[in-house]
């Protein structure tokens, strides 16, 4: 086991390292923010000096060399358009976001995973429709569409929530709500057909000829086996959760990550860009080691290789 988070963590500082090569390219050919944060009368040698004092001035392998040993001592930099270290910047703007996103994805797991094991223990029964039709439409539009219309009727027509800002459950409930609908349809599909399959199987009629409670039946034995890939799906979920929110923090003036990539990119803020990517990837992959790692300890007969 500790050979294998070797080895994955291995493979995760490689991934990082590949995602800072190319996203380091790719923001130095959006433009150069000489241009974007000088007034329009300033002369080529003001800009020259300015992009020695940035450092972009320097050949691009000079730079990423400088930036890669900034960020084996823990320093991204600083941001070009606030004159402070860009990792704190991301961090500030992290934890709304995952807060939302958390949010998005307990709502989704806690609506999407019972719908979808009562549509399978009950074929079309009502929770079998509801389930459905609730799959429809979560999964037919945007979240920003649902965003609004939440806003209409919960917030311009009941008074009930608040229509943004950021804040306590009050505030988080409908954003939440809107970017967590598409993934606890998602949820709710998968979890049926995964747990139709299994009810099937022969181990499911053993354990009720022996007598077991159907609680115990669904919950221990049924919904066990058919998790596995409701949680792989669950963590991809939590991931584009996290970087799709752009959409939707801006409709509710949520200070989030998102927002602050796009900011980011349309300032030419080169070091808020890289270190927030930085900081992503290294998220995204600590959540799929976690994923991986709780497989052995939902299926015994799950081992890694030493």
């Amino acid at each position: 086991m500790v050979s294998y988070i070797l080895r994955r963590l291995g493979a995760g500082l490689a991934t990082v390292l590949l995602m800072t090569i190319i996203i380091f390219i790719i923001v130095r050919l959006v433009g150069d923010p000489a241009h974007l944060m000088l007034p329009p009368e300033a002369t080529e040698a003001d800009r020259d000096l300015f992009r020695q004092q940035l450092g972009t001035a320097d050949p691009l392998f000079v730079q990423y060399l400088r930036f890669l040993g900034g960020l084996l001592q823990g320093d991204l930099g600083t941001s070009f358009r606030y004159g402070v270290p860009a990792l704190g910047i991301v961090l500030e703007r992290l934890g709304p976001s995952l807060y939302l996103t958390g949010t998005a994805m307990a709502f989704a797991v806690g609506l999407g995973v019972p719908l979808g094991i009562l549509s399978a223990v009950r074929p079309g029964g009502v929770a079998d429709q509801a389930g459905r039709l609730f799959a429809v439409l979560g999964q037919s539009a945007p979240p920003f569409f649902f965003a609004l219309l939440f806003i209409r009727f919960f917030s311009v027509e009941l008074h009930w929530l608040p229509t943004g800002g950021y804040g306590g459950f009050s505030h988080v409930l409908l954003p939440a709500l809107a970017l967590g609908w598409y993934s606890a349809a998602g949820l709710m599909r998968l979890t049926q057909a995964n747990m139709a399959e299994v009810m099937d199987a022969e181990y499911i009629k053993m354990a009720r000829i022996k007598g077991l409670p159907e609680r115990v039946v669904i919950l221990k034995h049924a919904l066990s086996n058919a998790s596995l890939p409701v949680i792989t799906f669950a963590a991809s979920q939590f991931g584009i959760l996290l970087g799709g929110a752009v959409s939707i923090e801006a409709v509710f003036s949520w200070p989030g990550f998102g927002k602050l990539i796009v900011d980011a990119i349309s300032q030419l803020d080169y070091t808020v860009v890289q270190a927030a990517v930085v900081v992503s990837a290294a998220l995204f992959i600590l959540i799929n080691l976690v994923v991986d790692l709780l497989y052995a300890f939902i299926d015994p007969r799950i081992r890694y290789g030493r």
